[in-house]
């Protein structure tokens, strides 16, 4: 019986599934890449805002607390966007005409509330309380980066699943905040007395946190 495809068709054949391989793999990484870049994650973007806000300057030019303007931190899942009045606490006595503000003093007149865009957003399917984080020795900074050094707000993090999971399989890298101390979770400049690695297993157990239970899926997702 004659040969039906040339001895070539070999070399065709291995180098098609090889290139497949190859493909595929290139795909892979493709995607990989894409799912952790800033456009799918939105980490380093800074939004557009009604009014420009600082809080490198209100926080660390100021020294205003992070409760001050996000009151419902320590008791909520949400840490709360302030009210016009919380501004205009301030700003109907300083920087009463300043242009950037008009939209404040808008706000404030016909009593309808700024639009402000959440750096920090979740999906609708998962579940994130600020106040057990708070409560369990996790500062702020842990999360949102130096806030008190962003002219700009915006996201350091990915707020991804892996993301959380690193903390959630590792508590003991992250909460760094003494129960004595806990004022100290807003200070965006708080150093440990003691390295982490050090302190950390210590806190782990002061706060009766219970590794095993942070990787249920019920967690995050109810």
């Amino acid at each position: 019986m004659a040969q039906i495809f040339h001895p070539s068709m070999n070399v065709v054949a291995k180098a098609s599934i090889f290139g497949a391989v190859l493909l595929g793999a290139v795909v892979g990484l493709a995607a990989t890449a894409f799912d952790h870049s800033p456009y799918q994650s939105q980490a380093g973007i800074i939004r557009q805002q009604p009014v420009p806000f600082s809080h490198a300057h209100h926080v660390k030019g100021l020294g205003i607390d992070c409760r001050y303007c996000h009151t419902s931190v320590t008791e909520s899942h949400y840490a709360g966007v302030p009210a016009t009045k919380t501004c205009m606490t301030c700003h109907s006595q300083i920087w009463r005409d300043a242009p950037m503000l008009q939209p404040v003093r808008t706000s404030w007149t016909t009593n309808t509330p700024l639009q402000w865009n959440r750096v920090h957003n979740l999906p609708q399917f998962v579940y994130f309380n600020h106040s057990i984080h708070i409560a369990k020795g996790v500062g702020c900074q842990t999360c949102h980066g130096q806030v008190n050094q962003m002219p700009l707000m915006y996201q350091t993090a990915s707020l991804q699943m892996e993301w959380c999971l690193t903390c959630h399989r590792n508590p003991e890298k992250f909460i760094n905040v003494p129960p004595d101390q806990k004022d100290q979770a807003f200070n965006m400049d708080y150093k440990p007395d003691q390295p982490q690695e050090i302190l950390g297993p210590q806190l782990v157990e002061a706060y009766h946190v219970h590794k095993e239970q942070l990787t249920n899926c019920s967690i995050c997702h109810r």
